[in-house]
């Protein structure tokens, strides 16, 4: 591979990740310094030339809000500079769950970044497994949407199971539990849950037969890890032998770390798309950075990528 043209940069969200994409693609980071002054204001810079080049900032967006503003710096500073094309790589593209107007007077928060982006000056966006794929269509810019199911499927085809089941903890991720049932040739099993509140979540009616059954439970993100958690629980009370989790973005916050610990999950699968604030016995890590390398490859080639969009 012709890496003339080529650069990648990092963001400070989750530097080990982008090192692991340029390893991947046998290339360095592009020094690019940046600091925060003494009231907080961030500060960018490129320490080298990148007029010309094929540029792709790798950086999540999961809060706080500085790594936004980071990613938003960077694309800016790269386009005053003249890079020929600014690729905007997202592991983890954050705010993707204010999508809609739920309730009146909120913010379209995932239209309003997808904005910030675009008018700062990316020309392309590559991600992995949106909260909802249809937020594609906020960018106004071509956008790569990747996903982790080859690598979890990697990781579990070899479980010795006769009988296997794929669940989703909620009605809203059934269609990425019935990719993976596909995969897998499992039944489906999915909980129908209510939300009383923000953040918190109860378990209502479990549709499909997970008795006697080892079920992998998949869902996009576990943020405060209640709905999984809930969902695993409700899925051993009704008769499930070994369950397992699968979440591509481990946002993990508050007390969702201990929740998994606690919970019957023999253990929960994740993506290195975010840093994990602390290591558990519970939680394993599979990377995706070789996936992502390849769409940058495929890309900076003008190859099509879709063969890595097999869900």
């Amino acid at each position: 591979m012709s890496n003339n043209n080529l650069k990648l940069v990092a963001g400070r969200s989750n530097p080990d990740f982008a090192k692991k994409i340029a390893k991947a693609l046998d290339v360095r980071l592009a020094n690019a310094p940046i600091k925060n002054f003494s009231d907080g204001e961030i500060w960018v810079k490129y320490d080298e030339n990148i007029r010309g080049v094929d540029l792709y900032i790798i950086q999540s967006t999961m809060p706080p809000s500085d790594n936004l503003m980071e990613l938003l710096m960077l694309i800016d500073a790269a386009r005053r500079a003249s890079a020929e094309r600014i690729t905007a790589v997202l592991p983890y593209f954050g705010y993707a769950r204010q999508d809609r107007k739920d309730q009146p007077r909120v913010a379209i928060t995932s239209k309003l970044v997808a904005n910030l982006i675009t008018e700062a000056g990316a020309d392309r966006v590559i991600s992995m497994d949106l909260h909802a794929p249809q937020l594609q269509g906020f960018f106004d810019i071509p956008f790569d949407h990747l996903y982790a199911s080859n690598t979890f499927f990697k990781h579990f085809k070899d479980l010795k199971s006769k009988r296997l089941a794929i669940a989703s903890p909620d009605v809203g991720g059934s269609k990425m539990a019935r990719g993976f049932a596909k995969r897998f040739d499992a039944d489906l099993v999915i909980i129908d849950k209510r939300r009383p509140a923000p953040n918190v979540a109860e378990v209502m009616n479990i549709i499909g037969e997970p008795e006697g059954k080892d079920i992998i439970l998949v869902d996009d993100l576990i943020d405060t890890g209640g709905t999984f958690t809930n969902a695993a629980a409700a899925l051993k009370k009704a008769g499930a032998r070994k369950i397992y989790g699968a979440c591509s973005h481990a946002v993990l916050s508050g007390k969702a770390i201990e929740r998994i610990e606690q919970s019957p999950l023999e253990y929960l699968l994740v993506t290195d798309s975010i840093p994990l604030r602390r290591e558990s016995n519970k939680i394993k890590v599979k990377s995706v950075a070789k996936v992502f390398a390849e769409a940058i490859k495929r890309t900076h080639k003008g190859a099509s990528i879709s063969s890595l969009f097999d869900q």
